[in-house]
């Protein structure tokens, strides 16, 4: 694996999603990162499911190192000065405020390292007449106008993972990766600021570029209908989806392998802007089409015909996918407490070389003694993948 990282020492003070996915998303990269927590407790989301080692604290914590310390202690404020000092990034997702109340604030760090990268997620921004309120991810998802691009209005109701919180997870990491490459080219050290009403608001580009430019105010169906984005049940209740796009040859390939030439007689399918204009048409066209076969043939036929499809996959069949397997995504480690410890891995790989190894989340306070007298670079971990 290599480290494009490596060297790069974070602080993260993060609890829930958006710190945590900011500084595990530099760990992926080599970054070592040290999760500072409150002694007995933790990150609230280790407690989510019982215990202090839930699926939700796993998901954002792999291949980092976990301290306990109570910054308003003096003996832990001393500790956590030391890490401080030698650290190149400092991370919190704190209210506005908070942070300064625990001795964490810009200010007194950067007294301590003035080469420090400070980053601060809120909810709201740090000023403004919202910058109080408290702010989870279908918050953010819902001011940012994104929420209402997913809600169902017949049957209105939130859906989906977190997205919010890991899209900001991202933008930060984003910002952290800008600050450090000014730091090395002209030495300043910048403090980076963002929201997750920022980050959804910027996530939600194209629905506010067709506003700006179109006048279009985008529902949930918008995107799908231009898209032309379908999703179908086959005769085995499994289910596949479409996406046709624009070029015309992926809806003769589509009708070939329906054994149904003579869809495009009919005119509210005869052209891309027709079938945008008739789309619910047209899925009660596909419904019973798709019904006849099962899943597997479906993508035997599109494939052989070249139309942009998948399986839509549980959770569960995905790391069975043979492509999956070819890419190795999932990768597993052994902790020596919490037993085998299996995630999908980093995206991005280096000059053909694929991101295989991982560290399993930190039981709370596993460092401790590690970390006692300040920064040391992290034991080597090994290379596993299914």
């Amino acid at each position: 694996m290599i480290k494009v990282l490596d060297g790069v020492r974070v602080l993260e003070h993060g609890t829930f999603i958006t710190g945590p996915a900011a500084s595990m998303l530099l760990a992926d990269l080599g970054a070592d990162v040290v999760k500072v927590e409150l002694p007995g407790t933790g990150d609230p989301f280790r407690a989510f499911k019982g215990g202090l080692y839930s699926p939700h604290y796993q998901t954002v914590n792999r291949n980092k190192r976990s301290v306990t310390l109570n910054t308003k202690q003096p003996a832990d404020l001393e500790r956590f000065d030391a890490l401080v000092k030698d650290a190149d990034v400092y991370l919190q997702n704190f209210r506005p405020g908070f942070a300064e109340q625990i001795h964490t604030g810009i200010d007194r760090l950067r007294g301590i390292n003035p080469r420090l990268i400070y980053c601060g997620i809120s909810g709201f921004g740090a000023t403004g007449p919202a910058a109080h309120r408290p702010t989870y991810d279908s918050v953010a998802q819902a001011a940012s106008g994104f929420l209402g691009l997913l809600v169902n209005p017949e049957n209105p109701r939130v859906v989906g993972p977190a997205l919010a919180d890991l899209v900001t997870g991202f933008y930060a990491a984003y910002g952290i990766l800008g600050a450090l490459y000014e730091r090395e080219r002209t030495g300043t050290a910048r403090k980076v600021e963002l929201s997750m009403f920022e980050a959804m608001t910027h996530f939600n580009l194209d629905a506010f570029q067709h506003l700006f430019s179109a006048n279009e105010v985008m529902g949930p169906f918008s995107r799908p209908s231009v898209s032309q984005s379908y999703v179908l049940a086959c005769q085995d209740g499994k289910w596949i989806a479409l996406h046709m796009s624009s070029p015309e040859k992926f809806w003769q390939g589509l009708a070939t392998a329906m054994e149904r030439p003579d869809i495009f007689q009919d005119e509210r399918f005869a052209s891309r802007q027709a079938r945008i204009e008739h789309q619910e048409d047209l899925i009660e066209v596909l419904k019973p089409i798709f019904a006849a076969h099962p899943r597997d043939e479906w993508c035997r036929r599109l494939d052989a015909n070249d139309v942009p499809h998948s399986p839509m996959y549980t959770t569960a069949e995905v790391p069975q996918d043979a492509q999956a397997r070819h890419l190795q995504l999932f990768v597993e480690t052994e902790h020596p407490v919490v037993g085998t410890f299996r995630t999908v891995r980093s995206p991005v790989s280096f000059d053909g070389q694929r991101p295989l190894e991982v560290t399993a989340p930190p039981l709370l306070g596993e460092h401790n003694d590690e970390l006692a007298q300040g920064w040391k670079p992290r034991a080597a971990v090994k290379e596993t993948s299914r």
